[in-house]
C-alpha cells in the first residue's frame, strides 16, 4: 500500500444523495497561557475548513487545567483526528499529552502545527512516534485539503505544506505551501459568546518589512494585506457587538501611511464608547499626519506596542534594526501630548553586544519617557530565526526547553541575567499596575538613575525575604514605605502622604494602614462637606450622583485629609476615572 492510499480511519458512513458521505470528527486543540486569550490559529483552520466546518471542533484549554482533565475531555469527544497548536509556551504540555492520547483512542490521527513544531519537522516526528504529521508554514489551505484527504478526497503527497511519516516511517515532505490571499481566508468570528471576557484576536496583514533576527515574522518579508473594504466590514462587527478589546496581530500596524491614516479615521468615526484596539507600531515611522490623528482619538480607544528593543546601536545592528531612538522617543512625547493613547515599550535583556551597562542605559532612557507600560522581556532563541543559527556565534546559551530564553551571553552572565529578572518583577509590581506611582515617582528623587531605584527596590525583596510570596496591594504599599523610610527617613511625611494617595487613587480601601492619620475627630466636618456637596453637587457633578444623600454620596468617594505644614483635604471621584491609568479624578477641596 502506497502512502497516497493509506488506510483513513472512519467513524460513520451515511448514505446520502446516492452516495456514502464518510464522517470524520477532526479536533483542533489549543492551550493557552491564560483563559483571557482565545487562540485565532484554530479558529481560523475551522473556518477555511469548507464543506467539512461542521464537522471540525475545537477545544481551548489553558497551561493552568490539570492535564488528566485535558485528556479525560479530548477522550469525551471522541475525535478521528486530533491537531494540536503548537508555540513556545504550551509545547511542553502538549508533549506531555501525546505520550498518553494514543493510549486512549489508539485509532486517533495525531497532526501537529503552529511555530514550536514547522522548523525541524523530522526532529519532532522522530522525537513523538504517536504523530502522524506535522502542517508546516499558513495552515488554512492546508488544513481543508488533509480534511478532504481524510474524506476519500485526493492523494496526501500533493498536499502542500506537511511532513509526515509514511507506512515504512520514511518522513516524506510535500514541499512548501504557497502564501495564502487573505481576502480568500473566512472571517472567523461568528458567535461573540465563545468570547465574553476574552480578548479578542484580529488579523488584517501578515508578514513584515524588517529583519529582526530574533522574530520569525522576519522570515516573510513581504506584507500582504486584507482589504481595506473587508477589514472595515470586520471591524464594525467587533464594534457593533461592543467587545471590550480588539487586539491586532499584525507586527507593523503602520507599515502603510494610507492604509493606517484611512483605519484610524474610521475608529475614529464609528467610535461605540466601549472597544479598545491595540496594535503593535513602529513609532519610527509614524508621520505627523498619523499623530495628529492620534492625538484625535477618544481616551482609551486605540493603545499602542512599540518594541525599543534597546537604544544602543551596536546592539541593534547586530539585530538588523535600524530605528533611531531619539527618533522614536520624539514621536512617544508628541503621542503623549493628546493623553489619550496608552503606550507600551518594551526593551530585550540579552540582545548581542547588551551588557549589563548597555541594558542599564537601555532602561534609564526608556523610563525617562514614563510610557504606561514598561515591559522588559528576554531574548527567546526560536527555531528557525537567525538567532537560532547564530546563537553559538554571539555566545548565547539559552534553556533547552521552551520558551528557550537566554541563560547568558558574551557580554552577560547568569548572575546578570538574574538581577535584570528581579527588576522586571519589581517594574511589574510598582510601575506598570500604576498603584504606586506618586510614591515611586517621590523615591526617584532618591538615586542617581531611575534603574538604581528598581536594583535597590529589588534587593530589599531579597534580603527581606519577600520573594516567592503572593502579597496584597495593601502588603505591597507597606514594603514600598518601609523601603522608602529604609532610604531617607527624613521625608517620612512626604512618603506617606504619597502612599495614602496612592492608596485612594485605586479604590476606597476597606482597611486603613496604620500610619494612616486618625480622621475619627473630623468625622463631622466631613460629613458636612457632603451635606453641602448633596445640596449643590459642587465637585461631584453627573448623572451617576444625582439624588443622592450625603451618606450615599461618602460611601461612593472617598474624603483625604493630609496634614503637613497645612492641612489639605483631597476629593476621590470613582465614577471619573483616568482612562490611562485607572486612577480615580482627585479634586483638591481645600
Amino acid at each position: 500500500m502506497s502512502h497516497d492510499s493509506m488506510e483513513r480511519p472512519v467513524e460513520t458512513g451515511v448514505e446520502q444523495k446516492g452516495f456514502i458521505r464518510i464522517f470524520m470528527k477532526t479536533l483542533l486543540i489549543a492551550i493557552n497561557a491564560k483563559y483571557i486569550h482565545s487562540n485565532l490559529a484554530v479558529y481560523s483552520l475551522k473556518a477555511s475548513a469548507g464543506s467539512w466546518k461542521d464537522e471540525v471542533e475545537i477545544a481551548e484549554y489553558t497551561i493552568n487545567h490539570l492535564r488528566e482533565d485535558i485528556l479525560a475531555d479530548i477522550y469525551r469527544r471522541k475525535p478521528d483526528v486530533a491537531a494540536f497548536s503548537c508555540y513556545i509556551w504550551n509545547m511542553e504540555y502538549v508533549q506531555s499529552l501525546l505520550k498518553d492520547l494514543k493510549k486512549i483512542l489508539p485509532d486517533t490521527e495525531i497532526w501537529l502545527g503552529g511555530p514550536e513544531v514547522s522548523y525541524d519537522c523530522e526532529e519532532v516526528l522522530e522525537r513523538e512516534p504517536n504523530v502522524r504529521g506535522v502542517m508546516t508554514g499558513e495552515g488554512e489551505t492546508t488544513f481543508r485539503e488533509l480534511q478532504s484527504w481524510y474524506h476519500g478526497e485526493g492523494r496526501l503527497s500533493d498536499i502542500r505544506g506537511l511532513v509526515y511519516r509514511d507506512e515504512e516511517g520514511k518522513f516524506c515532505h510535500t514541499g512548501i505551501r504557497e502564501y495564502e490571499k487573505l481576502d480568500d481566508l473566512p472571517f472567523v468570528y461568528e458567535d461573540m459568546t465563545k468570547f465574553q471576557n476574552r480578548i479578542i484576536y484580529y488579523e488584517s496583514s501578515r508578514g513584515c518589512p524588517f529583519s529582526c533576527s530574533y522574530c520569525l515574522s522576519s522570515i516573510d518579508k513581504r506584507v500582504r494585506f486584507r482589504s481595506l473594504p473587508l477589514v472595515k466590514k470586520e471591524l464594525a462587527f467587533f464594534l457593533e457587538h461592543r467587545v471590550p478589546q480588539v487586539k491586532f496581530v499584525d507586527r507593523t500596524f503602520n507599515v502603510n501611511h494610507a492604509r493606517t491614516k484611512e483605519l484610524l479615521r474610521f475608529l475614529k468615526e464609528q467610535d461605540n464608547g466601549v472597544t479598545n484596539f491595540h496594535f503593535e507600531i513602529s513609532a519610527d515611522l509614524l508621520d505627523e499626519e498619523e499623530i495628529d490623528l492620534l492625538n484625535g482619538l477618544r481616551p482609551g480607544l486605540v493603545q499602542l506596542e512599540i518594541g525599543v528593543q534597546s537604544t544602543d546601536g551596536a546592539v541593534l545592528g547586530a539585530i538588523h534594526r535600524t530605528a533611531d531612538f531619539e527618533i522614536i522617543a520624539d514621536k512617544v512625547r508628541k503621542i503623549q501630548k493628546g493623553r489619550n493613547v496608552h503606550q507600551h515599550l518594551d526593551l530585550i535583556a540579552g540582545l548581542p553586544y547588551g551588557t549589563p551597562e548597555e541594558f542599564r542605559s537601555s532602561f534609564n532612557d526608556v523610563y525617562r519617557l514614563r510610557p504606561q507600560q514598561f515591559q522588559l522581556g528576554f531574548l527567546k532563541v526560536l527555531k528557525g530565526s537567525e538567532m537560532g543559527q547564530r546563537a553559538g556565534e554571539f555566545g548565547v546559551v539559552r534553556t533547552e526547553r521552551p520558551p528557550y530564553e537566554v541563560l547568558s551571553t558574551k557580554w552577560l552572565s547568569y548572575g546578570d541575567v538574574l538581577k535584570i529578572k528581579g527588576i522586571e518583577e519589581m517594574v511589574e509590581v510598582y510601575y506598570n499596575s500604576w498603584q504606586f506611582a506618586r510614591t515611586v515617582e517621590l523615591l526617584t528623587e532618591e538615586f542617581e538613575d531611575f534603574f538604581g531605584l528598581y536594583e535597590a527596590l529589588a534587593d530589599f525583596y531579597e534580603k527581606q525575604n519577600y520573594n516567592g510570596r503572593s502579597h496584597s496591594r495593601m502588603e505591597r504599599l507597606l514594603i514600598l514605605r518601609e523601603f522608602a523610610l529604609s532610604i531617607n527617613r527624613d521625608r517620612k511625611v512626604s512618603f506617606e502622604q504619597a502612599l495614602l494617595m496612592d492608596l485612594y487613587a485605586r479604590e476606597k480601601s476597606k482597611s486603613r494602614p496604620a500610619f494612616a492619620p486618625d480622621l475619627s475627630g473630623k468625622k463631622n466636618e466631613i460629613y458636612e462637606f457632603y451635606k453641602k456637596e448633596a445640596e449643590a453637587h459642587r465637585y461631584l457633578t453627573g448623572e451617576t450622583y444625582e439624588g443622592m444623600n450625603a451618606r450615599q454620596l461618602l460611601n461612593q468617594t472617598h474624603l483625604e485629609i493630609l496634614s503637613g505644614e497645612k492641612e489639605e483635604w483631597y476629593l476621590f471621584d470613582y465614577q471619573k476615572r483616568d482612562p490611562l491609568t485607572g486612577d480615580a479624578r482627585i479634586v483638591q477641596i481645600y
